[in-house]
């Protein structure tokens, strides 16, 4: 008989299929239908720390009292939380699986607080998903480095519950900041953020939004670091995300080293029933390969498990093609 239950963070989910944190995600009875298509774990939508802030300074903008902008900030940042904590509460009524909260921050201040409140309402797990774009010239890497590990430090002071990162490909040397984390506590780390997609419209000469779907294209990334996170660094879980729209996507992904594969592009573009169809592929390509659990095959061909793990490591198209004609 197929297995294809897993643990993810301590979280036992009956298979590997996580909805990713997005604007599916925002509704509790929604919620409940993804659930309903087989989803194994829902991500919620992310409580933005920038979306507070930035709605905190347009009403102070407004306001004919200065000396109000603390009871206005706090105000936005408790209504904003309390809507929150009523989606986690009403998931978690309606939905049996896992619910993970997701929380997208930049600073560490506000967040133990928060992040308490949330483990209260009833969220069985804390997503960090930490971001911010760095351009200053003198900018040391260190200091990104030692601001995830000092949100994480204080949120794992503040919850029992697992707490997992979700990071940005863009990172220097991301397997040393993984090896931080995991040191640091994390209990999984997530592959990978999609940030917002800038374009230019040259007719209006405005700076516009791109495309908010990632694509086949993106999964390599994926692929290659989720490879080389779980190769190198044992022991911690990995969520691979992004890029990934197809069975063949999660085989590619559970085979690379993840213990987990969010979607999320892939059920706004094909709606929830992916959700089955990945499941049932999925079980099919176990029976046909005599696959009796992930565990059998997870990371087969991960970093430390194929003959030349530079492959992996390749970052230019002559390494690779030199030999061809």
């Amino acid at each position: 008989m197929i297995d294809i239950s897993t643990e993810y963070a301590g979280l036992k989910l009956r298979n590997p299929i996580v909805v990713s944190s997005s604007g599916l995600t925002n509704n509790a009875v929604r919620n409940k239908e993804l659930e309903k298509a087989g989803a194994g774990a829902i991500v919620l939508k992310s409580l933005f720390e920038e979306q507070i802030e930035m709605q905190s300074a347009s009403l102070m903008q407004e306001s004919d009292f200065p000396e109000a902008s603390d009871y206005i900030r706090g105000y936005i940042k408790a209504n904003q939380l309390n809507t929150y904590i009523e989606l986690v509460k009403k998931s978690k009524e309606l939905c049996t699986v896992p619910i993970i909260a997701s929380i997208n921050c930049y600073k560490a201040d506000i967040w133990t607080e928060f992040a308490h409140q949330i483990q209260e309402a009833g969220a069985d797990a804390i997503e960090l998903n930490v971001f911010s774009l760095e351009t200053d010239l003198v900018y040391q890497n260190d200091k990104l480095r030692n601001n995830y590990v000092s949100i994480l430090r204080k949120v794992k002071d503040a919850v029992s519950i697992p707490v997992i990162v979700k990071l940005g490909k863009y990172v220097d040397n991301l397997p040393a900041l993984v090896h931080a984390l995991k040191h640091n506590g994390a209990d999984g780390v997530t592959l990978f953020n999609r940030f917002y997609q800038p374009d230019i419209d040259i007719n209006s000469m405005q700076i516009v939004s791109g495309n908010v779907f990632s694509s086949h294209a993106d999964l390599s990334d994926t692929l290659r670091w989720t490879a080389i996170i779980s190769g190198k660094i044992p022991g911690i879980d990995i969520a691979s995300s992004t890029g990934i729209h197809d069975w063949e996507d999660v085989v590619k992904c559970l085979l690379s080293g993840a213990t987990t594969v969010q979607l999320c592009s892939s059920i706004y573009n094909q709606g929830s029933e992916v959700i089955s169809q990945v499941i049932t592929c999925l079980e099919e390509w176990m029976q046909q390969t005599q696959y009796k659990n992930l565990e059998e095959f997870r990371g087969k061909l991960s970093y430390a498990n194929i003959a030349d793990p530079g492959m992996y490591e390749r970052a230019q198209f002559m390494k690779y093609f030199s030999n061809r004609d």
